[in-house]
């Protein structure tokens, strides 16, 4: 990182970063707690959940309903 990297981070405010990692967090548990009643993959999708966001929680949401609708045909 050079020093403009660096001067663009230190000016974003601090309520700003604490959103985000709230996002992050409350995406993050969520995944974990629904995989895991769901049976999935919980420690993928909560670490998953941890990285980015909404991306995870829109796959996730796509992967199970795509999971329940090939349930109801079998």
């Amino acid at each position: 990182m050079n020093r403009t990297d660096w001067e663009a981070l230190s000016a974003f405010p601090l309520y700003g970063w604490v959103l985000i990692f709230a996002a992050l967090f409350a995406q993050s548990t969520w995944l974990f707690v629904h995989a895991t009643r769901h049976g999935r993959n919980r420690w993928f999708w909560g670490l998953w959940g941890l990285i980015q966001v909404p991306t995870p929680l829109l796959v996730y949401w796509l992967w199970h309903a795509w999971g329940r609708s090939r349930d109801k045909r079998a």
